[in-house]
């Protein structure tokens, strides 16, 4: 069966001593997911007493309602009416479990991923299995990307007494099935409690002696960060496992990694005439052209999915969710900086066109997910998935029927079909799809180039593409009418902080304001509703409400690690595109803030999450980049550039120290923290340093701008200087203070190790210093 499910299913049992605020006696952790679809009624249900509300929901719903109902979360929403008697993470579901001396099962998922939906339909919706739940155990529901924290702690570190990757809800052949292994699970615990508790005992001892990841991983009595050999080693893992045919660094399922490619960006732009770092180029070319023609590319309304299940990016599991659509827009507006090929500009545009219509609220914050599964038919009482996105043959040749007047025999659907790969019994390979839910469907795939459509067919390359615009923009409407996926409509500072740096690039590269405009309204959108200005923290995570208005839970989260390294990134970026030096004060302020909430003193590095949640028993370090870069990666990088924009040198030694943390895990495997090793490459480097004096609107100005713009330079630090000596460069920067405009007119210093260039007044002067500069 080929399928990747999201949670494995781990059960381990943990027992302290004492109960305070701390974390549960006893536990017990399955992690699995599931869909349901009912929110509470909001306002004045809100002001009842929980029983109260809960049978209120419940005969509004025509489902009994469990406590999840009074949540905001849409995954926790999503399982209110499961007869699962769910708890949310917290006190009331660790004191009923020590009061009853049972086991907690803690479920750890997402809205909009379509294993935790299968899961549900076939456990947690089923009479039988609820009761075995309710009955022998205490069960908890965590959105993972409301509580990353918990999420990592108990998938990544707490070693499993009883451990796999997914149950049918009855035994099949030799597999055990999930109502099977309650059973067993609570039948061991009735009888060897005492052995399951010193297994808890010898786990709690082994998670407080390792103090996180530190013994293992990090190197916190190292003084010096790792010298630049180890770019040669993260290369070379990388050039081995590049699939050549498709691109991309692995067989299936094949994610974008997208940390990869901005390693290898990075190493074109520092070595471009060696046969490496052209070869680093063309890995990243590839790989991003082939998921652009792939499957995973929503060639109708744009944006990608998660990964694909095969090896060609065609069969994706399609949802879509924002920390993606973020980091690929970065991909992409770097890929049409280094070729100049419009193919990667409109894949760009694309991306940004996606989430400016559906994943974007209208007080400019970003929802984060769009979930895989959908209704095939306003009548269908089923969710599949993919149903929204694919298309039969049958459906193509009847909304793509208009005649070709240059030849009679030929319609639109022909042209289609022919350039998407569009199949009579779909297109499809039956291994990629086990249950059978893409039967006869199509999966649009550009296989061929237009030019060879067009020669195939006597017509010209520009009428093809006429064509095709036409028929995308059909089907785009036809497409409109089916039932949406569910929208997870959560917003998270970190995933915004992404988007922001993709909105900000693409404004900056593509010269579109209106891009630089919609990342500002979203990092004023966190200003408003995840940022106390009071002790300037971040918050995690707020919600949209049925009426659009924004609203947040009880207690609100506070924001973790990757919400301060990703926002602060974005404001860096947004810095540059906007060149309001507001978004760089507030970048100090939310440093400031990290250092004093995450920085280990002891050992070095950035803990993933703030000090003082008792629920936590160990603060993590993150140490590897994945889907989304490690909030360390980024805070070395966003480190060197502040410290470059302050003339700040203590960030700078933050910034070694935090390398020199590292240094065993970048020696030995650098290709597990690419991001890291880009970051490295400009600390050793130093950051090249491109200051322009002049009045913004200025259209001299403007002139030596575009032509840093329209440059890949990843170690640059970009500033306006408009003699403002009220703004935070102006006030720190001793160089800021000290660069005039020569006779009167927009002038550009390059400057590199605080050695500056003469002054330079014309574009062609400019371009000429930066490419003789490579």
């Amino acid at each position: 069966m080929n399928y990747i499910p999201v949670k494995r299913i781990l059960c381990f049992v943990s027992v302290i001593k004492k109960f305070p605020t701390k974390f549960p006696k006893n536990l017990t952790a399955i992690l699995v997911q599931n869909y349901s679809a009912f929110k509470p009624i909001e306002g004045f249900t809100q002001k009842l007493p929980r029983k109260k509300r809960l049978f209120l929901m419940a005969g509004i719903s025509n489902k009994v309602s469990n406590r999840l109902a009074l949540e905001k979360s849409p995954y926790l929403l999503q399982h209110s009416t499961n007869p699962v008697d769910w708890y949310p993470w917290g006190n009331e579901a660790f004191s009923r479990a020590v009061k009853e001396n049972k086991l907690i099962f803690l479920s750890v998922g997402y809205s909009t991923c379509h294993w935790c939906h299968v899961m549900e339909k076939e456990s947690f919706e089923n009479e039988e299995i609820a009761k075995i739940m309710n009955e022998n155990f205490v069960c908890v529901k965590v959105d993972r990307e409301e509580r990353p924290d918990v999420d990592k702690l108990y998938m990544l570190f707490v070693q499993p007494i009883f451990g796999g990757t997914y149950f049918p809800p009855s035994d099949f052949h030799e597999r055990p099935g999930f109502k099977s292994v309650l059973l067993i699970l609570a039948e061991q615990w009735r009888e060897n409690r005492q052995k399951f508790s010193e297994n808890g005992r010898k786990i709690m001892d082994y998670i407080e002696q390792s103090s996180s990841l530190d013994n293992s991983i990090l190197n916190p009595s190292a003084v010096n960060p790792p010298d630049i050999s180890c770019i040669e080693k993260c290369y070379n893992s990388l050039f081995k496992s590049y699939e050549k045919n498709y691109g991309g660094f692995s067989e299936a399922p094949k994610f974008p990694h997208l940390v990869n490619l901005n390693f290898l960006f990075h190493l074109y732009a520092r070595e471009p005439k060696s046969e490496r770092g052209k070869t680093a180029l063309a890995m990243c070319i590839h790989t991003l052209k082939m998921m652009a023609n792939g499957g995973i590319h929503d060639h109708i309304g744009k944006g990608f999915s998660r990964y694909s299940v095969d090896n060609k990016w065609h069969v994706p599991h399609f949802e879509k969710m924002l920390y993606d659509q973020g980091q690929l827009a970065v991909s992409y507006a770097t890929a049409y900086l280094t070729t100049k090929n419009q193919f990667f500009s409109e894949v760009l545009e694309g991306i940004l066109s996606y989430v400016d219509r559906d994943l974007s609220h209208p007080d400019g914050g970003f929802y984060s997910a769009e979930d895989a599964d959908s209704l095939s038919a306003p009548d269908s009482t089923e969710k599949k998935e993919g149903a929204f996105y694919v298309w039969t043959y049958e459906d193509i040749k009847k909304h793509l029927p208009q005649k070709i007047p240059e030849s009679s025999e030929l319609t639109y659907a022909d042209v289609f079909c022919e350039y998407f790969n569009v199949k009579a019994n779909g297109n499809v390979n039956p291994s990629k799809d086990p249950h059978n839910e893409l039967k006869n469907q199509n999966v649009l795939i550009i296989t061929d180039s237009e030019a060879a459509v067009a020669a195939k067919f006597n017509l010209s390359e520009e009428r093809v593409k006429q064509i095709l615009d036409e028929s995308k923009k059909i089907l785009f409407n036809l497409r409109a009418k089916r039932p949406r996926p569910h929208l997870d409509d959560k917003i998270l500072t970190s995933w915004n902080g992404l988007m922001i740096s993709g909105y900000a690039k693409a404004g900056q590269v593509l010269g579109n304001s209106h891009y630089v405009q919609r990342a500002i309204g979203a990092a004023k959108f966190i200003r408003q509703h995840l940022y106390k200005n009071d002790t300037k923290t971040l918050l995690r995570s707020c919600y949209k409400s049925s009426d659009n208005t924004i609203s947040q839970i009880a207690t609100p989260i506070n924001g973790f690690l990757d919400d301060y390294a990703f926002l602060i990134r974005g404001l860096l970026d947004l810095y540059e595109a906007s060149f309001d030096p507001i978004w760089i004060e507030w970048a100090e302020s939310l440093q400031e803030t990290q250092d004093t909430l995450f920085w280990d003193e002891g050992g070095a590095g950035y803990f993933s999450s703030p000090s003082g949640d008792s629920s936590i028993l160990v603060r993590m370090k993150e140490d590897h980049d994945g889907a989304e870069p490690c909030g360390n990666s980024v805070s070395v990088s966003n480190l060197l550039r502040l410290g470059a924009y302050l003339d700040k040198a203590e960030y700078k030694d933050r910034a070694g120290k935090l390398l020199a943390a590292f240094t065993s895990r970048l020696k030995k495997m650098p290709v597990i923290l690419p991001e890291m090793v880009s970051a490295l490459l400009l600390y050793h480097d130093g950051p090249t340093q491109i200051l322009i004096t002049g009045k913004k609107t200025d259209p001299d100005t403007a002139a030596l701008l575009n032509v840093v713009q329209s440059r890949f330079i990843p170690n640059r630090i970009l500033a306006l200087i408009d003699d403002d000596k009220e703004s935070i460069l102006y006030k720190k920067n001793d160089i800021i203070r000290t660069i005039k405009p020569v006779h009167g007119h927009s002038t550009a210093y390059v400057c590199h190790h605080h050695t500056c260039s003469l002054p330079i007044n014309t574009r062609e002067e400019l371009a000429k210093l930066l490419d003789e500069s490579k």
